[in-house]
């Protein structure tokens, strides 16, 4: 009888099969695929790697050349405890910086402002003048290491003019600045805040980050567009991000064109952001349909001739929603699959997201394991040894041309709402985003979609892993200690040079959307204005009010 018992538990696991014959972003798949499931005109359609339509990679040798740039970011406390945090990941092998900025500075909001109170460090550093930004890169070369400065908002070139200024104390050019400034207002206005961050406004600044960089700063990426990374995570799929992160492209170029810029200088120097999911076989798919899409939009739309603005250079971040807080180490299983995918997908640069993201902050030993990921991938797998190593499966290319064509239909349903910006300021883009949300949710409360540890393989909350290393916490006073530099910046700064700084500012915004408005900023942070004066100076010029939330107005007045 006891054998029996155990016999009718053990039956229906030996017997389980796969209950989901979707992908990830519910493409109907087959059992099998063969020869005729994916037959394209190789040449046209796929060709070699490093050659148009540069479906199999950017190039021939892909990571026999150069391996992808290990970029894991840090940030949280004060500029100070984020220098510490960035000479950590580059002695344990980071061969890239990131920086996050906290939420106040990403809203161009000073640390003592109102609504900072509490989120000051939190996610991020404060980056709210030169000062800070000089204490961030304290002891770090800045012409001799690439640097991604994460913001993405309207509060963007205030951020690289901090960069550039604190190079410039240095006696450093600017011409060997390498790196990249997160530079897409439109993403902040859907994931962040769409007060701050007004589209037709962010269309202005990423043109004039774009048009400076190009004539000062050849090694930098200011070009940078987001996939909707962030989007996935509130429940768009990836045709979906596809087709979002292109459309949004092309609204960014048209700006620039607008203004007489070539194809060509803009376009060369774009880079992307992408999300790393799950499911493999649909992210390689997703990154090689993208790489063939962007080369035939800048061919035959915007006729393209340097070969450099046909490649679809993009980094890659884990997507955050695939990680859940129960059994936190079965996140260091997905983070890895993800990176997989990332590298089978021709990334040039990785973040990997940490396995205690979805419970704090990452601590030490977190990136130290995510670092570790990729070390494994590159050097341990096979997988970087050669170019495109899944081309030529049947299954992939043609999941590769299903991800071009739901792509082309959302972009083109984009096209009849009038663009990107008129379908976001719509309420169709986040229409889109909440319907895909709901039905995740729903796939998941009724089991359509398995998730171990959440509906699947679980275990009783008393029994769940302990984070290693335990939660991290924000070093105590660190909010207090910032508030009260930010006040002494304020009290001890040469207030007229700050005024005169910011009145240039004022004039060079009133004279219309072609003045580039980096110089004026650049010499707005030198004179120690801040992120909240630099930008409420923007806005009131502009029509607007100086703090989008209505909690102060200009102390200048």
């Amino acid at each position: 009888m006891e054998l029996m018992r155990k016999k009718d538990v053990a039956e229906p696991g030996y017997r389980e099969k796969v209950r989901r014959t979707k992908s990830w972003s519910a493409i109907d798949l087959k059992e099998a695929y063969f020869p005729g499931d994916a037959d394209d005109d190789y040449k046209k359609n796929i060709g070699d790697p490093g050659q148009y339509p540069f479906t199999r990679g950017i190039y021939p040798n892909m990571y026999r050349g150069k391996l992808w740039t290990r970029r894991q970011p840090w940030g949280f406390g004060t500029p100070e405890d984020t220098n510490k945090q960035m000479k950590y990941l580059i002695s344990h092998g980071n061969t890239g910086l990131m920086v996050f900025r906290d939420q106040p500075t990403m809203h161009g909001l000073d640390s003592d402002h109102p609504l900072a109170r509490g989120e000051v460090g939190v996610s991020g550093v404060p980056l709210v003048s030169i000062d800070d930004m000089e204490d961030l890169f304290d002891d770090i070369p800045l012409d001799e290491i690439s640097s991604t400065l994460l913001c993405a908002s309207v509060v963007s070139p205030v951020i690289l003019a901090q960069y550039i200024a604190v190079a410039k104390k240095r006696g450093i050019s600017m011409s060997k600045l390498r790196g990249t400034i997160s530079n897409d207002p439109i993403m902040s206005h859907v994931c962040y805040s769409d007060v701050a961050n007004p589209p037709r406004l962010g269309v202005k600044i990423w043109g004039d980050l774009v048009e400076y960089c190009g004539d000062n700063m050849p090694l930098w990426h200011a070009a940078y567009v987001s996939s909707c990374y962030n989007m996935r995570d509130y429940g768009l799929d990836a045709p979906e991000e596809v087709a979002f992160g292109l459309k949004i492209a092309a609204t960014f170029i048209d700006g620039c064109l607008k203004r007489g810029m070539d194809i060509d200088n803009v376009a060369r120097r774009m880079s992307f952001y992408c999300a790393a999911g799950i499911d493999i076989f649909e992210e390689v798919a997703k990154y090689r349909a993208m790489r063939r899409m962007w080369a035939k939009m800048l061919k035959e739309k915007y006729g393209a001739k340097d070969k450099g603005s046909l490649q679809f250079k993009f980094a890659v971040q884990c997507a955050g929603h695939s990680l859940i807080p129960q059994q936190p180490l079965n996140n260091i299983a997905r983070t890895s699959f993800e990176t997989l995918a990332a590298v089978l997908g021709g990334a040039q640069s990785i973040f990997t997201t940490t396995f205690v993201e979805p419970v704090c902050l990452p601590t030490k030993d977190a990136q130290r394991t995510s670092l570790a990921i990729q070390g494994i991938v590159a050097h341990e797998t096979g997988a970087a040894a050669v170019a495109d190593p899944l081309g030529g499966s049947y299954y992939v290319e043609q999941l590769t041309n299903v991800m071009e064509e739901k792509a082309t239909e959302i972009m083109e349903q984009i096209d009849k709402l009038g663009g990107f910006v008129d379908a976001l300021e719509s309420g169709w883009v986040q229409k889109v985003i909440d319907e895909g949300n709901q039905r995740y949710q729903k796939e998941i409360e009724n089991g359509d979609r398995l998730i171990v540890g959440l509906n699947y393989m679980s275990i009783p909350p008393e029994e769940d892993t302990v984070l290693p290393g335990g939660v991290l916490e924000i070093p105590p006073g660190t909010e207090e200690r910032q508030i009260e530099r930010v006040k002494k910046l304020k009290a001890t700064r040469n207030i007229d040079l700050v005024k005169d700084s910011l009145k240039e500012l004022t004039q060079g915004v009133a004279r219309g959307e072609n003045e580039n408005l980096l110089p004026y900023i650049i010499k707005a942070v030198e004179s120690k204005s801040t992120v909240e004066e630099i930008m409420g100076t923007m806005r009131t010029t502009l029509g607007m009010s100086w703090d989008p939330w209505g909690c102060r107005n200009s102390p200048f007045l």
